[in-house]
């Protein structure tokens, strides 16, 4: 990746246009190719050529994935594992289900839900269920292990999918949307149904309520080594400080790439502190995090970025958009 300077630069030039013609819901990177999910039910994976994929009778709901599959879920009650060289399987189908959420896990283990129905796929062995008080918002794996956060109405649920036990459950009122670990595994966070996150310290069950953002927060990534947590959902990335065993409480987040437009979506660099940052005007900006500055990555054109993905090594950046016009930067 190319150094950053402290006055405003472009690496437009390495963008690599993209014409998908669907909205983009989520992107993955499957090794050196960027696996993009589109709304009405294909994903396109993009490497040398490009290569478009039927993966669901109607809507995307929900995406996920690692460096070697991307999940979907549908309206058309499947949920779909597909792999850098095209390969698709079917890992669950049931007519007239909603696949709401998926997560993908350890040793090929993948949870989804359906309503209020959380189910865990282990790689090998059999499926486990559980229901919870209400439609599950988020379900995110523990980074190590096959612990489940599960969000949904009233609070967050982990569920050990192995074990005999009632899940444990963090109670804080109001609906609770996307959920996610710290990479410490020291914090829970999720997105809610209004503009804050709230987060639980898993070692006293202290709350961390992080609130002023003038609309819903769509889109958070925690940073290389889990010092920062961004976010979107105002002029500006948001990004909370997480270094300290107390979490963000008591302490000002840093904001960075101040605009007159709403970041929409981030994405932080597997390695460095530097975070992609999407715009609702489909401005995208690369900013290093020590001292704010930043690179132009690809210039507005009116569609808001709706997915960021860093390949694996950081070496390249996948963009998608509300409108399929897409794109990747190689550095």
């Amino acid at each position: 990746m190319p150094p950053l300077s402290s006055s405003p630069s472009s690496l437009t030039s390495k963008l690599r246009r993209l014409d998908l013609d669907g909205a983009v819901v989520g992107v993955r990177f499957l090794g050196a190719s960027a696996a993009f999910a589109l709304g009405e039910g294909e994903v396109v994976l993009v490497g040398e050529g490009e290569t478009r994929l039927a993966a669901h009778k109607g809507a995307v709901l929900s995406v996920a994935g690692d460096d070697r599959r991307l999940l979907t879920g549908g309206d058309d009650g499947r949920v779909v594992a597909t792999l850098a060289d095209g390969t698709m399987q079917a890992l669950f189908e049931q007519k007239g289900r909603w696949i709401d959420q998926v997560a993908a896990g350890p040793d090929g283990a993948v949870a989804f839900s359906a309503g209020k129905t959380a189910h865990f796929q282990p790689g090998k062995g059999e499926r486990k269920s559980h229901d919870f008080p209400s439609t599950v918002g988020g379900l995110a794996f523990a980074p190590k292990g096959t612990r489940l956060a599960v969000a949904h109405y009233g609070g967050v649920s982990l569920w050990f999918p192995n074990a005999q036990a009632k899940p444990e459950f963090l109670e804080w009122k109001g609906s609770h949307r996307g959920v996610m670990w710290s990479p410490d595994t020291r914090f829970v966070v999720t997105t809610m149904q209004e503009a804050a996150l709230h987060g639980w310290r898993l070692a006293d069950g202290g709350h961390m309520r992080m609130s002023g953002y003038p609309s819903r927060v769509t889109s958070m990534a925690f940073t290389a080594g889990g010092k920062f947590l961004a976010t979107s959902g105002s002029s500006e990335a948001i990004l909370w400080p997480f270094a300290s065993k107390e979490g963000p409480m008591g302490k000002q987040p840093t904001m960075l790439a101040p605009r007159d437009v709403r970041v929409s979506a981030v994405a932080a660099h597997p390695r460095d502190e530097v975070i992609a940052c999407g715009y609702e005007d489909g401005l995208v900006l690369m900013v290093r995090i020590s001292d704010g500055a930043e690179i132009l990555l690809r210039s507005p054109d009116a569609a808001p970025v709706t997915a960021l993905a860093w390949r694996g090594d950081g070496g390249a950046l996948a963009i998608g958009t509300e409108s399929g016009a897409a794109g990747l930067v190689v550095f």
